[in-house]
């Protein structure tokens, strides 16, 4: 029997043998004698099994119960009493608890009620993945387009997929990264495992540490408990570290000496912690250049650069725009249980000429506006947002021939960048922090959009197809 049962009673006889009975069952055991104690011990031993006694000084039982199943509405809890406390106990059953065991009791009488605990907590923690991995396959579907870009994309997941190498998946912010992250966990053998992201740009570098690493109590101010870490919580699954450019070298280090040792050891502590994760990375920077600047490490890279998968921009693949309205349409108007409304001809034109620097994610961001502000059950060009109703490419003097259609379409592109930053900093203040929230992409993507401009990239860019 392969249990962690935490056992909680005030009298020292009871504990040892208990411990004794269930570790030649094959438990991991922990004991405790202060029922005050048990919840922080809880979060530390993370039990599959907690057996309690029923009546204890300094607490009562029935508020532990009510405790441990407030923090773990799912633990399997097995109530110890006397003869004379029966009714109490059947109480504690109504009250959540798993079941009860009268004292005195046998070694087998113990070792079936936990057995059968243990047996409850393995199918609920499987019922429970299995849930969500139903939802992160749904979420994933949402990877949808016929284009030649994302086909291609489609067919690199299915071959890397059933792999258990790393991976690298590159492209511009809102492009659909997290969800080729968890198509890929979800075709893997892990799939059965966790799959947990993490946004490394989003935690400043000592809370990130600890995050991913986790840390001893103690280890720095605030830090009043152990805390696994979430490459120890994903162990066996797959973790996916988007952003993965934002990480300062010295977790970088710290990051490549888990991945190399297959360990790692918390902030804080001197012991080291097994893990065996996959890892799916994401970036929408450049970082070959990173590693030529010296920003990040080149033995790292290597190390994350497997396989590499390239997302394209939307406005790379504007044929997939009218499919992934429409996806988004029928999501969003099923949720307020509504016929998603009709788009009209115009409405569909300015939908695909638009540029969507926020890629997808702005896209649908859009559509989710339209169906909720939806009076009539009708899309037109009039309900986009200004800046996709108003967009416009450069049109041609009276009189004078029209470009080419690439440069057309990159003076267009140009110029709209252009329109867009400007009017989006504008309604913001200048505040970048929220103008790049609004548009639906990094900070450093906008900012990269402002230094073009400023250098003249666009201007380049547009013309480098010129004779």
């Amino acid at each position: 029997m392969d249990a962690r049962v935490l056992i909680v009673d005030d009298e020292p006889d009871m504990l040892e043998n208990c411990e004794r009975l269930l570790g030649a069952a094959g438990c991991g055991t922990r004991t405790l004698a202060d029922p005050t104690q048990v919840r922080s011990v809880l979060h530390d031993f993370a039990p599959d099994v907690l057996l309690l006694d029923l009546r204890m000084p300094g607490a009562d039982g029935m508020s532990v119960l009510a405790a441990a199943l407030a923090d773990d509405p799912h633990l399997p809890v097995v109530m110890m009493t006397a003869y004379a406390s029966v009714a109490s106990a059947v109480a504690a059953i109504r009250e959540g608890a798993f079941d009860y065991l009268t004292k005195p009791f046998t070694g087998d009488q113990l070792r079936v009620a936990v057995e059968r605990a243990s047996r409850y907590r393995g199918l609920t923690l499987e019922n429970r993945r299995l849930r969500a991995d139903a939802e992160r396959q749904a979420r994933a579907s949402r990877l949808v387009g016929e284009s030649v870009g994302i086909r291609r994309v489609l067919e690199r997941v299915a071959k890397v997929a059933p792999t258990d190498a790393n991976v690298l998946i590159t492209g511009e912010s809102g492009t659909g990264k997290e969800l080729v992250a968890q198509l890929l966990h979800a075709g893997s053998p892990r799939r059965a495992k966790p799959f947990v992201p993490i946004d490394c740009a989003a935690l400043p570098e000592t809370l990130l540490e600890s995050e991913l690493f986790g840390h001893e109590k103690g280890a720095f101010t605030g830090a009043i408990e152990r805390t696994t870490g979430l490459l120890v919580a994903a162990n066996g699954g797959t973790v996916f570290l988007d952003e993965i450019g934002e990480l300062s070298t010295g977790l970088q280090a710290k990051l490549l000496r888990a991945l190399e040792e297959r360990t790692l050891r918390p902030v804080g502590s001197t012991r080291t912690v097994d893990v065996d994760i996959r890892l799916v990375t994401a970036t929408n920077l450049a970082l070959e250049e990173a590693v030529e600047q010296g920003t990040f490490r080149s033995d790292l890279y290597y190390r994350l650069n497997v396989l590499r998968i390239d997302l394209p921009p939307l406005r790379e693949r504007r044929d997939d725009i009218p499919l992934l309205a429409r996806t988004f349409l029928e999501e969003f108007a099923a949720r307020q249980q509504r016929d998603p409304p009709q788009v009209s001809p115009e409405a569909w034109t300015a939908l695909e000429a638009y540029d969507w620097p926020g890629n997808v994610r702005e896209l649908r961001n859009v559509v989710q506006r339209l169906v909720i502000m939806d009076e009539d059950g009708r899309v037109t060009s009039a309900d986009l947002p200004d800046i996709v109703r108003g967009w416009a490419g450069p049109r041609p003097e009276s009189g004078e021939a029209p470009l080419p259609y690439e440069r057309a379409r990159a003076a267009a592109a140009a110029a709209f960048r252009r329109e867009y930053v400007q009017r989006l900093l504008a309604q913001h203040g200048g505040n970048v922090s929220r103008a790049a929230r609004a548009a639906g992409v990094s900070r450093r993507t906008l900012h990269r959009m402002l230094a073009e401009q400023q250098t003249g990239g666009e201007a380049r860019r547009s013309s480098k197809d010129r004779p």
